[in-house]
C-alpha cells in the first residue's frame, strides 16, 4: 500500500490500529526534501515490507494539520517518527535514502521505546 495521508482528525484513531512497523512524515507542499521522502517511500515500499515484514507509511501535510504539527512540535521538514505495533516509539533522523532510512529504523527499534511527543 502506498504512503497514505492522515490528518488531525484520523491520526488518533489509525496509529494505535496499525501493526508492525509504521512511519509517520510531516510534509510541506514546498519541500523538495518531502516529495523526494514520499517517491522513495511509493517506490521502494517492497524493499521496506520485505526488511521488516510489516511495513506502513503515512504522510501528514503540515499546511493542513496544524494540531499535530503543534502536537509533534515540528520545526522543520521532513519530520519522520517511527511506530511499532501503533505505539510511539521515536523520532527519526536520516537522510532519504532506502539504506539510511532502514538503519535509523532498526537502531531506534534496539533503544527503549521513547515517549510520545
Amino acid at each position: 500500500m502506498p504512503v497514505r495521508e492522515l490528518d488531525e482528525f484520523d491520526f488518533h484513531q489509525t496509529i494505535p490500529q496499525t501493526n508492525g512497523v509504521t512511519l509517520v512524515f510531516f510534509s510541506g507542499p514546498h519541500c523538495s526534501s518531502c516529495h523526494h521522502l514520499r517517491d522513495l517511500l511509493n517506490r521502494e515500499e517492497a524493499q521496506f515490507k520485505q526488511h521488516f515484514s510489516e511495513f506502513q507509511s503515512f504522510e501528514i501535510k503540515a499546511d493542513k494539520a496544524a494540531a499535530l504539527v503543534n502536537e509533534f512540535s515540528v520545526f522543520h521538514l521532513p519530520s519522520l517518527y517511527l511506530y511499532k505495533d501503533g505505539q510511539f516509539h521515536a523520532e527519526i533522523q536520516a537522510q532519504a535514502s532506502l539504506d539510511h532510512i532502514i538503519k535509523a529504523i532498526d537502531k531506534a527499534l534496539d533503544e527503549p521505546a521513547e515517549e510520545e511527543p
